[in-house]
C-alpha cells in the first residue's frame, strides 16, 4: 500500500476552488480592495508550482493583495503559463465580488480550454502529496552502480519523479508535472493515443532545433516497445519525453499522442541529468512508496529468483530450470521455452561449469501486472573457456509463484 505525507490545505475538485479559498472569496473584500496594496516580501526564485502553492497560502490567510502581487510576478516571468493567467484573473475578480469556481473570469465560449485548465490545476495541487522522505519507490529495487539516475512516471497523478542512485539507495531529486496520452495509459498499438506501461530506457537525445515546434526544446526517446511489449503484441513507436511549443508552458494532463510531455524548463533540467542508454524510466499507474524494510524484502525476493535460476544453470538441472519458466514464455525471436533452453545449453559433456552473476539491476513494473525486470551479466566458465553475456529476464507472478515469461541476451 502507498503511504503519503500530505497537506489538505488546498484542493481543486470538480472545478471548485478549495474551501479555504472559497470562504475567503465569499467574505467581505471591500476593505481589502480599498486599502493601498502592501508589498509582498521578495521570495527566492522558485518554479510555477511552488509559486501557486504560495498564492493559495496567501489566500487561505486572507492576504488578497499578497496573492495578487505573487500572481502578477508569476505571469510576468511565465507569460505563457495559462493556468497562472487564469488564477490571476480570478484574484483580480475577487476584489469586486465572490468567486465560486476556478476560471470565473473566463468569458463564455472557452468551455473546453477551461475544463483542461481546471484538470491541470487539480493535478498540480496533488503535488502537495509528495512521498515522505523516509519512504522509497517500490519500483526501484536495485540500480547498477553506473546508473546515476532513474525516472518514475506516476500516470495516475501526472507526475514524474527523478531519483539519484546513491550508496544507501535512491534519493528523490525533484518531481515534475507531466502530460500523457489523450486516452490514458496501457498502449497497445500505433495511434491509440495511449502512453505505454513498463520498464524502459532513455535511448537518445534529440535537440529541439532538429524537431518541429510541437516538441519544444527537444526530446528523449524511449526504447518502446520493449521485449515484453513485443511478446504481448504491443506495437507502435516514437514514444518520447519531450517539451512544449514556445507559446505553451504546459499541456493538460491528458493531451498527447502517447508521449510524456514536460515543460521546456523541466526538459532542460532532465536532459542535463540523465545518461542515454543507462537511465531507466518506469511508467505505471500503481506507483508505490514503501518503507525501507519492505523495499529490502522485495529486493531479496528478486535477487533470490535470479540466484535460483543461476544455481539450476550451473547444476545443469534441466527439469528444475525449465520449471522456472512460464508455459507462455516467448523469446524476442518468438521461440518457445524448449527451443530457447536448447539454444542456451552449454556443452552437456563438460564435467563442471561455473556460472556467476554480476552487475545486477532489479525493477518492479509500477502497474497492476506484477512484473520484476532483472538485468545482469552472466559469465560461464568451462575449463579455459569463458563466455559472458548481458541478460534481461521478465519475471511475472503466476498464482503464488514467480515465473520467467521473457528472456533476452543483450
Amino acid at each position: 500500500m502507498s503511504h503519503f505525507r500530505f497537506s489538505q490545505k488546498w484542493r481543486v475538485a470538480g472545478g471548485v476552488l478549495c474551501a479555504v479559498l472559497l470562504n475567503f472569496a465569499g467574505g467581505d473584500l471591500s476593505y481589502a480592495a480599498k486599502r493601498k496594496p502592501e508589498r509582498a516580501p521578495v521570495a527566492p526564485k522558485t518554479g510555477p508550482e511552488e509559486r501557486l502553492a504560495s498564492i493559495y497560502k496567501d489566500l487561505s490567510e486572507h492576504n488578497l493583495n499578497g496573492a495578487q502581487q505573487k500572481a502578477d510576478a508569476l505571469v510576468e516571468e511565465y507569460p505563457n503559463f495559462r493556468l497562472g493567467q487564469l488564477i490571476r484573473g480570478d484574484i483580480l475578480l475577487m476584489h469586486t465580488r465572490a468567486v465560486a469556481t476556478l476560471g470565473a473570469a473566463v468569458p463564455p465560449g472557452f468551455d473546453t480550454k477551461l475544463a483542461d485548465l481546471r484538470r491541470e490545476a487539480a493535478v498540480r495541487l496533488q503535488a502537495e502529496e509528495r512521498p515522505a522522505p523516509t519512504l522509497l519507490p517500490r519500483a526501484l529495487l536495485q540500480m547498477r552502480k553506473d546508473q546515476r539516475h532513474a525516472l518514475i512516471v506516476d500516470a495516475k497523478h501526472s507526475r514524474l519523479y527523478l531519483y539519484e542512485n546513491r550508496n544507501d539507495g535512491p534519493h528523490l531529486v525533484r518531481d515534475f508535472y507531466v502530460s500523457q496520452g489523450k486516452l490514458g495509459i496501457n498502449k497497445l498499438k500505433e495511434g491509440d493515443m495511449r502512453t505505454p506501461v513498463g520498464v524502459y530506457y532513455l535511448v537518445g537525445r534529440l535537440p529541439g532545433v532538429k524537431l518541429p515546434d510541437m516538441y519544444g526544446k527537444g526530446a528523449l526517446p524511449l526504447d518502446y516497445p520493449n521485449d515484453w511489449d513485443k511478446i504481448n503484441g504491443r506495437s507502435g513507436s516514437g514514444i518520447w519525453v519531450h517539451g512544449t511549443p514556445p507559446e505553451t508552458f504546459s499541456r493538460p494532463p491528458l493531451s498527447t499522442d502517447g508521449c510524456v510531455v514536460v515543460s521546456n524548463d523541466d526538459l532542460n533540467f532532465l536532459t542535463r541529468m540523465v545518461e542515454i542508454g543507462k537511465t531507466p524510466i518506469l511508467i505505471g499507474d500503481q506507483v508505490e512508496f514503501v518503507s525501507k524494510d519492505q523495499r529490502d524484502k522485495d529486493l531479496q525476493q528478486a535477487a533470490s529468483l535470479v540466484e535460483t535460476w543461476r544455481r539450476d544453470v550451473e547444476n545443469r538441472d534441466d527439469a528444475s530450470l525449465k520449471a522456472l519458466y512460464s508455459p507462455r514464455f516467448k523469446s524476442a525471436a518468438d521461440e518457445d521455452i524448449n527451443t530457447w533452453l536448447d539454444k542456451n545449453r552449454y556443452i552437456p559433456s563438460a564435467k563442471k561449469i561455473t556460472v556467476t552473476v554480476s552487475e545486477p539491476s532489479y525493477f518492479r513494473q509500477p502497474s497492476h501486472e506484477e512484473i520484476i525486470v532483472s538485468s545482469f551479466t552472466q559469465q560461464i566458465v568451462i575449463g579455459k573457456f569463458r563466455h559472458a553475456v548481458r541478460k534481461k529476464q521478465y519475471w511475472a507472478k503466476e498464482g503464488k509463484d514467480w515465473k520467467i515469461v521473457a528472456e533476452t541476451n543483450v
